[in-house]
């Protein structure tokens, strides 16, 4: 398997012809949680102003799904951050985070959110070196407690919230590479 490098991928929005790659990038990706493919369509179309698709080619190598908290129109909630094999320890992660972020779409954006468990090193790093990139606090408190929620059959979920996020430090973090379609 061929290693990626940055230059070569291509962050764009998603549409609901990458649900099914996203459904199968995602079974790749442990320890995601797989949704159903009809989620991942959903993600694709419905959610595609606050997610990214990135590619090499016409190969889908990481997708981000997000939205806007419908109550709470400042604030971003990261769903699921999945980058595949080949892509992994380029910074992608934090690339395609900052991109949805920098969209027209986010201007009004200034915390994110999302949830990680606590055996997940890599989002925990991922968001760490993000909140460290903008600037921005990192606090983490329960959001979905293993027992209260999950009936012990998940571990718990860690609400992280990163903010407030300075647009000016975000725009300055950006990368410099090719253009990339919103």
């Amino acid at each position: 398997m061929q290693k990626l490098v940055l230059p070569d991928i291509e962050l764009r929005r998603p549409t609901a012809e990458d649900g099914m790659a996203v459904y199968h990038l995602i079974q790749q990706c442990s320890p995601l949680d797989t949704n159903s493919a009809y989620c991942n369509l959903l993600q694709c179309s419905h959610f595609s102003n606050t997610s990214v698709a990135a590619c090499v080619q016409q190969e889908l190598v990481g997708f981000i799904s997000g939205y806007v908290i419908p109550d709470r129109t400042d604030t971003l909630f990261i769903w699921q951050v999945a980058v595949g094999e080949r892509a992994r320890g380029l910074g992608l992660g934090t690339r395609m985070l900052t991109h949805i972020l920098n969209r027209p779409h986010c201007r009004n954006i200034t915390h994110l959110e999302t949830t990680i468990t606590e055996a997940n090193a890599a989002s925990w790093a991922l968001f760490r070196g993000l909140a460290n990139k903008l600037e921005a606090t990192l606090d983490a408190s329960v959001m979905f407690d293993r027992d209260r929620h999950f009936n012990g059959d998940h571990g718990t979920e860690k609400l992280v919230r990163i903010g407030p996020i300075d647009r000016v430090v975000l725009r300055d973090s950006a990368p410099q590479t090719k253009a990339f379609a919103s």
